[in-house]
């Protein structure tokens, strides 16, 4: 039997030693990266008790009433329910005088530091009663005023960052529009010049963004997305202007003027002590102004902008919380309490909010028009047989268009309501004239799209199913209802994009409908072109609305990726071939500092100014054609050049290429010089076969 034989270890002497124990400790210059903080024991030592625990959570709230023994439950009950919506109230204190009433302040301790914050900002100056008003700090406040030092001491002046001409793109003196495309899969971006005849390359770089691109409201910002955060990018060589950190960014709203940009990162941990998910920041600073938390499913946009930046709102149960800039908090320090609430919307030019409020059992549905910051409620519609509301403002604030789904049946199974026999009224809210007169219009057919005319009186509506598709176009007239001004029956259409200085209007059949595009001047309702992009996904009017874009994105189709450069009268500009074309999108420009007389006053003269133009395009086309004669001139003399070059060189040559063929009998250089070789063949085929009768 064979036996194993052992191998002596390095560290045995004359075999007679014991094998030592092995060494587990860590060598001195050790170092451990792996922190019990990140990876180990996270989320418990997330809920480890810190120093400050006992006093972050606790407020002091001045001003309470001060009452005896017998009230005083009736006092903690109001106290309760004033700071119920904070969370959970762990502890609170009511100091008592000599005398047994309480000495008007208390003490009221929450489950964390973020509600104790969040009780301070909303309940601070809040007004019980004309006697009583509240007065809320945090308690670590005390400690922090006491310790103000005697003498001021500025802070250090910060070094002023030149970031040049932020509208230099509208000094343009040809008035051509920048457009940002995405392309090869969404690795590259670049910025182009629409210019005429061919659009120039402003700006590319790889890797620009993460996912997408998307414009502030009035062109001064290029936003992009990247995982630690956003970016945001400006001036005449596009540099970082500022940067907001926000790991898992997806979505970004800004505010109408810009001020205010909002973050949303749906991956954040939801049970940090600070709201995480949703974030405001100040644009010009990049100093974070609030955090919310996202609600379970998010839906975006959570927040909602009045036009001049001064408030923004989001929907709670059962309630509309507006809130104020620049101090982030709620208005008058309470929501406007609305059961049922489902959907609201700012006006485009003032400060009016309106919701629609669901029906409920014997309740109708409603429509309520609220001015802010008064609350007051300026007008309101009940909506009876009501499945859902659509609310479309008009882009300059004239008119509100709800459309209404009623129903004939409704049956309710378990939480769940199934309504048969749909149909569509639209109501049109006045909101120019005196009183906000409404105006109801019913349409029988299933709806697919609705659209204002930006700058006028017209709607266009897109009804039916296909192949019965129609475009239905109405005009809102004062004192009577809507009258219907052209229908255009069976169209391959399932979206109408308006102009957005409004008469002429796209109407496209995007993704299943093979791209079939049709140009319509509504002042007449000409069609001025039918025509198709195939498998278009997109369409993008410029700001101008002289050209329009219809694209086909890689995000969309995998194949045929390109956009196409159309005039505003459907004849196709350009068409450009893209490898994994992703996303175009136009930059805006910021609204006209001219007035409506002004503009009258171009449009009456625009015969003399257009004489001018003509001109300007005919040198432009001219010089651009000067150009590419050059360019094939050039290239014509240099292959002259290569030729004649060649030629010498192959007569250079004849010798010993007789030579190497064995003598001048074996000249091969012309086409002649082997007639005999060749056999000459006739062949002979019908072609044609023609019958002519001939009259005796």
């Amino acid at each position: 039997m064979a036996k194993k034989k052992s191998r002596p270890l390095d560290n045995e002497d004359d075999g007679g030693a014991e094998e030592e124990e092995p060494d587990f400790s860590d060598p001195e210059d050790f170092v451990d990266d792996i922190t019990d903080e990140a990876e180990l024991l996270g989320d418990l030592l997330r809920q480890k008790p810190k120093e400050t625990d006992g006093v972050e959570s606790v407020i002091i709230v001045d001003g309470v009433p001060c009452v005896g023994a017998e009230r005083l439950e009736k006092l903690k009950n109001v106290v309760r329910k004033i700071f119920k919506d904070f969370g959970t109230l762990i502890n609170e204190f009511y100091p008592t005088g000599e005398d047994g009433k309480t000495k008007g302040y208390i003490f009221l301790e929450f489950k964390d530091r973020s509600s104790a914050d969040e009780a301070v900002r909303q309940r601070n100056n809040y007004k019980l009663d004309k006697q009583h008003t509240f007065q809320c700090n945090l308690f670590t406040d005390f400690d922090k005023y006491d310790n103000i030092p005697e003498e001021f001491v500025p802070p250090p002046a910060q070094p002023y960052k030149d970031l040049g001409n932020m509208h230099y793109y509208l000094l343009d003196d040809n008035c051509f529009d920048q457009y940002s495309i995405i392309l090869d899969g969404g690795t590259t971006t670049a910025i182009y010049l629409n210019a005429v005849p061919e659009p120039v390359e402003i700006a590319k770089r790889e890797r620009w963004t993460e996912t997408y691109v998307r414009w502030s409201p009035r062109g001064t910002y290029l936003a992009t997305f990247h995982g630690k955060g956003i970016a945001l990018w400006g001036g005449e060589e596009f540099r970082q202007v500022s940067k907001f950190s926000h790991p898992g960014v997806q979505f970004i709203d800004f505010s109408p003027c810009e001020k205010y940009i909002v973050t949303f990162s749906p991956v954040v941990d939801q049970r940090a002590e600070e709201p995480q998910s949703i974030i405001i920041w100040d644009v010009r600073s990049g100093l974070k102004k609030r955090a919310f938390n996202a609600e379970r499913p998010p839906v975006w946009p959570v927040f909602k902008w009045s036009s001049d930046d001064k408030y923004f709102a989001r929907v709670v149960e059962d309630a509309l919380s507006v809130y104020e800039t620049p101090s982030f908090g709620l208005l008058d320090k309470k929501s406007i309490k609305v059961p049922g609430i489902k959907e609201f919307g700012w006006s485009p030019t003032d400060n009016i909010l309106a919701y629609w409020i669901a029906e409920d059992k014997d309740v109708p549905a409603k429509v309520s028009l609220v001015s802010i910051p008064s609350r007051e409620e300026i007008r309101t519609k009940n909506l009876f047989n009501v499945a859902d509301c659509k609310m479309v403002w008009q882009k300059c604030g004239d008119y509100l268009c709800v459309k209404v789904a009623r129903y004939a049946k409704a049956k309710r199974e378990r939480n769940d309501i199934k309504y048969s026999g749909i149909y569509y009224n639209f109501e049109i809210f006045h909101m120019r004239e005196k009183g906000i007169p409404v105006d109801s219009l019913e349409i029988k057919e299933n709806i697919q799209a609705f659209a204002w005319e930006p700058v006028n009186n017209k709607f266009g509506i897109i009804t039916g199913e296909p192949p019965s598709v129609n475009v239905l176009f109405f005009q809102v007239n004062k004192g009577q209802a809507p009258s219907e001004l052209k229908r255009l029956e069976k169209r391959p259409c399932n979206n109408l994009f308006w102009s957005p200085q409004g008469q002429f209007v796209v109407l496209a059949g995007l993704r299943n409908m093979s791209g079939a595009l049709e140009f319509v001047d509504t002042k007449d309702f000409q069609i001025m072109m039918s025509t198709e992009h195939f498998m278009a996904t997109d369409i993008e009017w410029d700001p101008t609305g002289r050209y329009v874009a219809s694209c086909v994105s890689w995000w969309g189709h995998k194949v045929d990726n390109a956009y196409w450069l159309w005039s505003f009268q459907g004849k196709c500009l350009k068409r450009h071939s893209v490898e994994k074309f992703c996303q175009l999108l136009w930059r805006p420009r910021p609204p006209s500092l001219l007035q409506s007389t002004d503009i009258k006053e171009i449009r009456k003269n625009m015969k003399k100014y257009a004489a001018s133009f003509e001109v300007q395009d005919k040198m432009r086309f001219s010089k651009a054609s000067r150009e590419i004669i050059e360019k094939r001139q050039k290239q014509m003399s240099v292959f002259t050049e290569y030729r004649k070059k060649m030629i010498e060189q192959f007569e250079s040559e004849k010798e010993q290429r007789l030579r190497l063929r064995g003598g001048e009998c074996q000249d091969t250089d012309t086409l002649t010089s082997n007639e005999n070789d060749f056999e000459e063949e006739i062949v002979e085929f019908l072609i044609k076969k023609e019958v002519i009768p001939v009259d005796d």
